[in-house]
């Protein structure tokens, strides 16, 4: 009872401090939407792109999705860094509950704060001239709450190497844009060379792109039950590993 317990206050407090900030879930909505209104407009207006009802647009809406999950769950891996340096990260380590609670009530509020943000970019499918089904929105919620433990947990395992923003800023550089740009968000995965084939397929956000493009679109590479299965397996070894990090680097990060 005192892990459920432990596990509700840490996603409590992500909470909190993600609906304190205001400005950074309008951010979070308001960029996104450029990339589809600017990007997406300029890029289809050049290219055709046809067997999509929507157009470029329509298609690259999965992918912007697959983005905001991607920024928002890493990211959000920020907050233990600035809990070190204020000491709370002292105060949880000491708590009677286990690394691996802790991992996941973290895990799970940066889940919930990403989810939140995929739902509204859901409720406004209509400017790509899409019509989102209740069957389809449950599906994509369900696929965003899975691929955003994962990038969670990949978040929290760099924090659990980094002691400064600026270290954290600096891997992020070169982490984030690669796995948004070889995910498929922006262009089919067919077709590609094979040097390129075998980073897509090694991007776990590429699996979770391609369920959200067949629940949305019915277009899809790989079967669906194929991506759930990665998106979970990759998860579940995103948050067992950062608790396994943040149990071998106990004393350091107290």
């Amino acid at each position: 009872m005192a892990e459920i317990e432990g596990i509700y206050t840490i996603w409590l407090r992500e909470m909190k401090r993600f609906f304190r900030y205001r400005s950074r879930i309008v951010t979070s909505i308001v960029t996104p939407l450029l990339w589809l209104i600017i990007f997406g407009t300029g890029l289809g207006a050049a290219v055709r792109f046809g067997g999509v009802p929507g157009g470029y647009k329509a298609f690259i809406y999965p992918g912007i999705i697959g983005q905001t999950v991607l920024f928002t769950s890493i990211f959000s891996g920020v907050s233990v860094i600035i809990d070190r340096q204020y000491g709370f990260l002292k105060e949880i380590l000491v708590a009677p509950i286990s690394r691996e609670s802790m991992v996941v009530g973290k895990a799970l509020g940066i889940s919930t704060a990403s989810m939140i943000q995929a739902a509204i970019l859901l409720a406004l499918s209509f400017i790509v001239g899409i019509t989102m089904s209740p069957q389809c929105f449950i599906v994509s919620m369900l696929i965003a709450l899975i691929i955003s433990m994962g990038l969670g947990g990949l978040g929290l395992v760099i924090a659990a190497f980094t002691d400064s923003m600026e270290g954290f800023n600096l891997i992020m550089s070169f982490i984030v844009l690669p796995i948004f740009l070889l995910s498929g968000a922006l262009f089919p995965i067919t077709g590609l060379p094979a040097w390129l084939q075998g980073a897509v397929y090694i991007n776990p956000l590429t699996y979770a792109v391609d369920a959200l493009r067949f629940t949305i679109l019915r277009r899809s590479v790989l079967p669906l039950e194929v991506n759930l299965l990665v998106i979970t397996i990759f998860a579940v070894i995103a948050v067992l590993i950062a608790a396994f990090l943040f149990n071998r680097k106990e004393q350091n990060l107290m």
